[in-house]
């Protein structure tokens, strides 16, 4: 062998080398879906006013600008969320203030951080954002009891961003029954009689969110008030965080013949990554009921408050050791809940929402930093890089630009 020859050797030796020192993710990392849009995360009431809930910083909450940029998530509709409250003048004023309060932060958040992330009233605007290197904050509306019972606060619900309106939550409300009736204050439980599902005022609202452009969503809904949405609807309508019956039975998740007709009706059904409907744990279910008791005692409250509450110290710890009781569901898990859903539904039926600061949060996908875990599941499960890119939001955007279509006709 020539020197020459140990020279082309050698370097072709180190060039080798030099290639296996770098590790096999980042040789191979696979690519990011075209958007990634979560439907639902919550805000808490003190959203933007107190420091540790600022979300240009690193907060205690699983969504910050700092863990979306992170991990890969794109996008986000951030939820205008209210409590159930009685069905009258003291209660609606209540909840449009409540729901006034989280526009407002939300629109704080835009002005403080135009650098980082924009509001997107389209479908349009989210993939300019993301094409420009932006974070995309959209609004929506869960429980349209927050409209107090008057329909012109739809229209300035749209004037303000709001591009979806979730129907109803816990409890029955004066849109339509409830998959949760409210049994700790007076409401029957769920059954066939019970449900009546969608009232006048209700059909009001899905018809004006349709003529407006709102995306109608029937997560919480009763099965009844789903299909009065259905045959009212004259646009596809969405589940903003639902899961499937079928997989684990709750009476939130979606049974297969809605799964089929929302799909059938052009519309997508977002499923959730919340803990209760993806695996049966009564002990964890015990656990943090009693961790929450004990928690809002220490600090001096009657009553286990979410905002005030979730964020001690002593929650974290408490929460800490049942995780090691009572592990919280696998991404295994969800994935399996979407894998039926897309067998039932379709590929261009289905998307993610994590539920985040609103209960959600799995094993692997604890926050919005490890939104790419997401994507790599789908991968091992055998989904396409084409699937991935339907579920992480091209569906969504499909749904959301006929539902923009149809108001215009």
């Amino acid at each position: 062998m020539t020197p020459l020859h140990r020279i082309a050797l050698f370097t072709l030796l180190a060039l080798f080398a030099l290639l296996a020192a770098v590790p096999t993710s980042a040789q191979q990392a696979p690519p990011d879906p075209p958007i990634t849009i979560d439907t639902h995360v919550d805000i808490p009431f003190t959203y933007m006013r107190e420091p540790r809930f600022d979300a240009g910083k690193d907060t205690p909450l699983l969504v910050d600008l700092g863990k979306m940029e992170r991990g890969g998530l794109n996008a986000a509709f951030f939820v205008i969320w209210v409590p159930q409250h009685e069905l009258d003048a003291a209660g609606y004023a209540q909840a449009v203030d409540q729901a006034e309060s989280k526009y407002e932060a939300i629109g704080r958040m835009l002005m403080m951080y135009p650098d980082r992330i924009r509001l997107a009233t389209s479908p349009d605007q989210a993939v300019a954002n993301r094409k420009a290197g932006l974070l995309s904050a959209m609004i929506g509306i869960e429980n349209a009891y927050s409209l107090g019972h008057d329909l012109h606060r739809l229209d300035a619900a749209y004037d303000r961003g709001a591009r979806y309106v979730g129907l109803v939550h816990v409890g029955n409300n004066d849109l339509c029954t409830s998959s949760l009736p409210d049994t700790d204050h007076g409401e029957s439980a769920m059954n066939s009689k019970g449900d009546h599902g969608m009232t006048d005022f209700g059909r009001q609202v899905v018809a004006r969110a349709n003529r407006l452009g709102i995306m109608v969503d029937i997560s919480h809904a009763s099965d009844a008030c789903v299909r009065d949405a259905l045959a009212v609807s004259r646009a596809p309508l969405i589940a903003s965080h639902s899961g499937a019956r079928a997989v684990l039975d709750h009476p939130r998740n979606l049974p297969d013949d809605l799964l089929r007709a929302i799909a059938a009706k052009g519309g997508v059904i977002q499923a959730v990554a919340y803990k209760e409907f993806l695996k049966k744990d009564p002990g964890r279910e015990a656990a943090e009921k009693k961790l929450q008791d004990e928690v809002a005692r220490a600090a001096g409250d009657k009553k286990y408050d979410s905002d005030k509450h979730d964020y001690l110290p002593a929650m974290a710890a408490g929460m800490a050791k049942i995780q090691q009781r009572f592990p919280l569901p696998t991404l295994d898990d969800y994935v399996r809940q979407i894998r039926h859903m897309v067998d039932v539904a379709g590929i261009d039926h289905v998307g993610i929402a994590s539920d985040f600061d609103g209960g959600g949060g799995i094993t692997d996908w604890e926050d919005a930093g490890k939104t790419r875990n997401v994507a790599a599941a789908l991968r091992r499960a055998g989904f396409s890089d084409a699937d991935i890119a339907k579920i992480w939001g091209g569906n969504l955007l499909r749904v959301w630009r006929e539902v923009e279509r149809d108001a215009r006709h």
